[in-house]
């Protein structure tokens, strides 16, 4: 008799860790104390998920913000994973961990309200920035990189509604607040992540064999 159900990676995926499918390449989460404009090279990413237009946003160190497609996008970060001994720090504006409750369901993260409003990742655009975010990933991972990449999650989020989307600003806001420009926001470290002491939160790249751990996230306007 046929017997129908979730494969083991994915059954339980909030109350308990799951093995990594992932080999072991040179990728892991950044630190707070990493989080510095002289701690390596640094990319920003804003990614987007379009099919034709220009959707995502990417500023490589000191050059100027570009927006490019998906593919140049991917294409851009596989080359620059192996482009140089010096470590990189690939910041990108989606959810890099997950949240669950108790029972196993999702969660919004600490910084996913501000003011009465919530961006949470299990929802509308965070679902489709979380899935190019981990499409991204995949393609460094296979890439096998022959430095060291450090991830950083970026949050350029709780605009007001009558600013329109800007991904080159996106991205240079996520580097103003690393390089430290007053007032611009702040780090927040993994351990300010979970909105209950009860909610696990995780590699939000752990359900497709990639746990590179929880990485800070850059808050803008925090």
């Amino acid at each position: 008799m046929l017997r129908f159900g979730f494969p083991p990676l994915l059954r339980n995926c909030g109350s308990r860790l799951f093995p990594t499918l992932a080999p072991m390449v040179n990728i892991r989460a950044g630190t707070t104390a990493e989080a510095t404009r002289d701690s390596g090279e640094w990319i920003f990413v804003d990614p987007g998920f379009a099919s034709s237009a220009k959707s995502c946003g990417l500023l490589l160190q000191d050059q100027e913000p570009i927006c490019v497609s998906f593919s140049e996008l991917q294409l851009q970060l596989v080359r620059q994973v192996r482009a140089s001994e010096l470590p990189l720090n690939l910041a990108i504006e989606a959810p890099l961990s997950v949240a669950f409750g108790k029972e196993g369901n999702p969660v919004g993260r600490s910084v996913e309200r501000r003011d009465r409003q919530a961006r949470y990742w299990y929802v509308g655009l965070g679902c489709s920035v979380l899935v190019s975010a981990t499409y991204l990933v995949r393609a460094i991972t296979e890439a096998i990189p022959t430095r060291e990449v450090r991830l950083f999650e970026g949050l350029v989020s709780f605009k007001t509604r009558e600013k329109p989307s800007d991904h080159r600003a996106d991205v240079q806001s996520l580097k103003n607040v690393v390089w430290g420009f007053a007032g611009c926001g702040r780090i927040i470290s993994p351990d300010e992540l979970a909105a209950s002491p009860q909610d696990k939160v995780v590699s939000a790249f752990h359900v497709a064999g990639m746990s590179y751990g929880v990485p800070p996230v850059i808050s803008v306007g925090a």
